[in-house]
């Protein structure tokens, strides 16, 4: 287990969770908000997405109440991204962090804002992170106001930055600083 916080803790990704992952990435309600209803999962894409893919990012599962209810990877923000989003000069350590709540019974309930919360002290603390990012989609106000709540700031609109069901979208680039 990498942390635990109250009832939530995260775990690294294991083989065995593989069928949770094809399970919440084929729902509609939640691939509206990560990767598009357009872009469901079964297990070969599983494992392409997530199993057989570049070093350096650290995947894992969040459970609450010993439940996995999601998702969560961070990673140091190589130098392509950091030209990108204007760090090309910055000598900070910067962590990315992507997130969802597979099991939709368990949103609205304050448990994004307590993962968040949670992985960007993990982040700071265990992994010295000066500067943690994201760049959730413009439209997803939900995530968004969850975020700030969490202490990040809009610093830069990344103009058609992710493709989303069949067009790409704007993104916003937030960060926490420590």
């Amino acid at each position: 287990m990498l942390f635990q916080n109250d009832k939530l803790s995260v775990r690294l990704l294991e083989q065995k969770d593989e069928c949770l992952l094809v399970k919440w990435l084929s729902d509609p309600a939640v691939l509206e908000f990560y990767e598009g209803r357009d872009n469901a999962f079964d297990l070969h894409k599983v494992h392409e997405k997530f199993y057989n893919r570049e070093i350096g990012v650290v995947r894992c599962i969040v459970e609450f109440d010993k439940i996995p209810i999601g998702y969560i990877q961070y990673y140091q923000v190589d130098i392509d991204e950091r030209k990108l989003y204007g760090y090309g000069n910055v000598l900070d350590v910067i962590y990315g962090m992507d997130q969802f709540i597979g099991e939709v019974a368990y949103w609205n309930n304050g448990i994004g804002t307590l993962l968040v919360n949670s992985m960007v002290e993990f982040l700071v603390e265990q992994n010295q992170a000066d500067r943690v990012v994201m760049d959730p989609q413009t439209w997803n106000e939900r995530a968004i106001r969850c975020y700030e709540k969490c202490g990040f700031k809009k610093v830069k609109l990344l103009p058609k930055n992710e493709l989303h069901e069949g067009e790409y979208r704007d993104c916003w680039l937030i960060e926490y600083i420590k």
